[in-house]
């Protein structure tokens, strides 16, 4: 290892009666990328944000150049030349861009905000980063994975010796992610550090100098460069052997069990987009950021209703849900891409997300049956083996993997004829993966049509039975499970359809 640059000794952190924390240690050396892995619940986020100034650490201490620190919140982190990409997304989608890249470090000329050197350098670290966007946008005008990446143009503008990356690409495409990994190698020249968590293993092995694991809150052991591998990797962080997925091929499929027929959505008015999916399979959708994916789901589900087209499950009659009660009463789910804002309700109970959506259904004349809404969740958490004390546990305390089987859950219990799951994995460890994957074939073999949208193209590969491939609002083909190919994949997604299609 360069040069010590940031070291933590013994870091404990308690919250309540959960021990986050057990005595960690961690170093990084300058211009140095170190990889954070361990799954879900094993501290890595706890460990990072005693580093940004989110958490205070109840024992240990931070050394920065070999100097003792005390960081109590994010402007002494910055002070001490460390930059935090949360996981969940730290923006204002009331400011445009450069408001956000430049809060509270707006440059100024008199004592005046000066706007245009704002723009002027917010657009900088834009460019540098491939995002095609302008700075004076207003931030909810943009798509989930590209205000991430205006999260990391925010951390490049502080130039920060440190930058931690707590799932960085969870969000992102293959074409994103590959700008973002080379990125982190211009600033690893430039003599930048970069603290590196993510569940994407190949993205480690392409970019880590060294891996450090933690197991329950605790080191797990360290990996060099020479040691990296996928099974490594994994062994260090469940402690045990886990098979590659690869779902098997469901033979018993119905086709056009669910046809969609001239859906055209809000953000893409002049593009119809037309397929259909068999009983009993997963139909992946594959595409670049900005494609429209999450926008055909969120029209089927109602939730932004499309302005025309229809839909059919089933040989019934034909419909456009315009809210998602109407969905709902067709069959029709949907997991959503943010989980935390518009999956589940935080500050509620396990119990109560489950049950949310099925209130008409338990209740007697208008009082909820809460014996029975306790039967269903208590069913749902064993089924899923969802992890926590029991059903009345809040289910912003979950680790992600089982915050998206609360989600799961409350549809389950309705017996869904078509389940739409948007980026299902997005900031889940390999054991939880394999765990949704596992549900999602088990629905398609209960006779569930599936649709799957995912920015992994591994997971979009082994998954998938047929993926459909989407490029500005138009769906540019279709590929059977014998066919697909990354490369033909992405042919499709840049609409160089000519190519991927022999």
């Amino acid at each position: 290892m360069a040069n010590t640059l940031l070291r933590v000794e013994n870091i404990g952190k308690r919250f309540g009666g959960v021990i986050a924390l057990k005595g960690v240690s961690f170093a990084i050396g300058e211009a140095e990328i170190v990889a954070l892995i361990g799954e879900n619940g094993a501290g890595k986020s706890t460990l990072m944000k005693t580093l940004g100034g989110v958490h205070q650490p109840d024992t240990g201490q931070i050394y920065v150049d070999e100097k003792p620190v005390k960081i109590t919140n994010a402007r002494d982190a910055m002070a001490n030349g460390i930059a935090f990409i949360h996981q969940e997304l730290n923006v204002l989608d009331n400011l445009d861009v450069g408001a956000n890249i430049y809060l509270g470090r707006e440059p100024k000329t008199l004592g005046i905000i000066n706007s245009s050197e704002i723009y002027r350098q917010a657009q900088v670290y834009l460019d540098r980063l491939g995002l095609k966007v302008n700075a004076r946008t207003q931030l909810a005008e943009l798509s989930i994975a590209e205000q991430q990446m205006v999260e990391i143009a925010k951390a490049l503008s502080q130039n920060a010796r440190v930058i931690i990356m707590d799932e960085p690409t969870s969000s992102l495409t293959l074409k994103e992610t590959e700008r973002l990994l080379s990125v982190c190698k211009e600033l690893r020249g430039e003599g930048v550090s970069i603290i590196y968590i993510s569940h994407r293993l190949s993205e480690i092995i392409e970019i880590a100098d060294r891996v450090v694991a933690l197991r329950d809150g605790a080191n797990a052991g360290d990996l060099t460069r020479e040691q990296i591998t996928h099974d490594a990797m994994v062994n260090l962080m469940v402690g045990r052997e886990l098979a590659r997925f690869k779902l098997p091929h469901h033979t018993a499929i119905l086709d056009r069990f669910v046809t969609v027929k001239n859906l055209r959505t809000q953000r893409y008015p002049d593009q119809t987009v037309s397929f259909d999916i068999g009983r009993g399979e997963i139909l992946g959708f594959a595409g670049l950021v900005g494609a429209g994916r999450s926008e055909v789901a969120q029209a089927l589900f109602g939730v932004e209703p499309g302005l025309e087209g229809a839909m059919e499950i089933g040989g019934s009659e034909s419909f456009l849900a315009h809210t998602a009660a109407q969905a709902i009463a067709h069959g029709v789910f949907l997991v959503p891409e943010d989980r935390r804002k518009t999956g589940l309700l935080l500050d509620w109970s396990i119990r109560d997300n489950i049950s949310l959506p099925a209130l008409r259904r338990d209740a007697n004349k208008g009082f909820v049956n809460r014996t029975r809404e306790k039967q269903i969740a208590d069913e749902q958490k064993i089924s899923l083996q969802i992890k926590a004390p029991n059903v009345e546990a809040r289910a912003g305390n979950l680790s992600g993997g089982n915050q998206q089987k609360v989600v799961l859950a409350k549809w389950l219990s309705l017996n869904p004829r078509m389940m739409i799951f948007d980026e299902p994995t997005r900031g889940i460890d390999v054991g939880a993966k394999a765990e949704i994957y596992r549900l999602m074939r088990e629905l398609a073999d209960r006779g569930v049509a599936v649709m799957m949208i995912s920015s992994d193209m591994e997971e979009v590969l082994g998954v998938s039975d047929r993926i459909a491939v989407m490029c500005e609002g138009s769906l540019t083909g279709f590929l059977t499970r014998a066919e697909a190919t990354e490369q033909r994949v992405m042919n499709l997604a840049v609409a160089r359809a000519h190519e991927a299609v022999a």
